[in-house]
């Protein structure tokens, strides 16, 4: 008689099948499949209930204490305990209730101008070689034109056109593919990074932009848990004072700061935001334009235009009061 499939099974199932719908795995693979060693370490029998996924969401690899990381683990299970219940119907699914809901989009750091200088200037110093020039170039570009740190480690040489100035980002966190132009500064920049980078490594159309340095990682690709250690502490040793709702400043907050000063800039130059806005969405591969928009109510350099911009189209009912 056939067993029927284990949960680690049916977890890799699970992410075939979202895989050829075209989602992104990296994070909820991660998570789904810590989910199943969990259960498996258990020998747990029966049903999944809600009771045995708050306890894993508790485990975290941080050891965290706060609801809303617990909150944030239990909701990538949900989608997948609803398709399990095609299976299982008597799996549960976790709802708001365990944790309390995941509140609204922390408002992020916005970095000054000096501080993007100071990080720059202290990733050159990490060391005098290979790996303080590859963590200068990637912090300058993810600054420079706002890419995610996942889309940054994932470029590889055919990705980067330094003759056209133009980054080609494949399949991003929706799926899509998008062409990113670069300003001739940042072309510059990483054209003095190439140089130094191909004497060596063994270079392919396949290889990298950014690789490791060290031991066997020497010419492989970096990973975002990478640049995320190093960025700490990076961090820490500039004791960059915090101006965000996180625990500290984070590295994706850089995305943030190039989205806020772009829209200041348009400001300053009198375009209209609204008109712009949808060129800005599509070049930081918003999926939604709305997701643009959130920054005029979330961070406070932008809210006051925001507020502006309601007082102007409210005024002239103000004056036929």
């Amino acid at each position: 008689m056939n067993q029927p499939p284990n949960l680690r099974t049916r977890v890799r199932r699970y992410l075939r099948e979202r895989g050829r719908l075209g989602f992104q795995l990296r994070s909820m693979g991660y998570t789904l499949r810590s989910f199943a060693r969990h259960v498996d370490k258990l020998q747990h029998s029966g049903a999944l209930t809600v009771e045995l996924m708050a306890e894993w969401a508790r485990r975290d690899r941080t050891h965290s204490d706060d609801s809303h990381t617990w909150a944030r683990r239990l909701k990538i299970l949900r989608p997948f305990t609803r398709w399990l219940q095609q299976f299982e119907p008597r799996t549960e699914v976790p709802d708001d209730a365990v944790f309390g809901r995941i509140g609204e989009r922390l408002t992020p750091h916005i970095y000054s101008e000096q501080e993007i200088v100071d990080l720059l200037a202290a990733a050159r110093r990490l060391d005098p070689g290979l790996r303080g020039a590859t963590y200068e170039a990637l912090l300058g570009l993810l600054a420079a034109t706002g890419l995610r740190v996942s889309e940054a480690v994932r470029l590889r040489n055919s990705d980067v056109d330094l003759k056209t100035g133009m980054l080609t980002v494949q399949r991003t966190k929706f799926a899509k593919s998008r062409h990113v132009p670069l300003h001739p500064s940042v072309v510059d920049g990483l054209r003095r990074y190439r140089r130094l980078r191909d004497p060596l490594i063994e270079l392919t159309e396949e290889t990298p932009f950014f690789v490791g340095s060290r031991g066997r990682r020497r010419g492989q690709p970096l990973s975002t848990r990478q640049v995320d250690r190093v960025f700490a502490d990076l961090r820490t040793q500039l004791a960059c004072p915090n101006r965000g709702a996180h625990s500290a400043p984070r590295v994706h907050d850089l995305r943030h700061t190039f989205v806020v000063r772009r829209m200041l800039a348009w400001h300053a130059e009198g375009i209209d935001i609204d008109q712009a806005m949808l060129s800005l969405s599509t070049y930081v591969g918003h999926a939604m334009v709305t997701n643009t928009y959130w920054y005029l109510t979330a961070v406070p350099e932008l809210m006051a235009l925001a507020a502006a911009k309601f007082e102007s189209r409210m005024s002239p009912e103000v004056c036929h009061a």
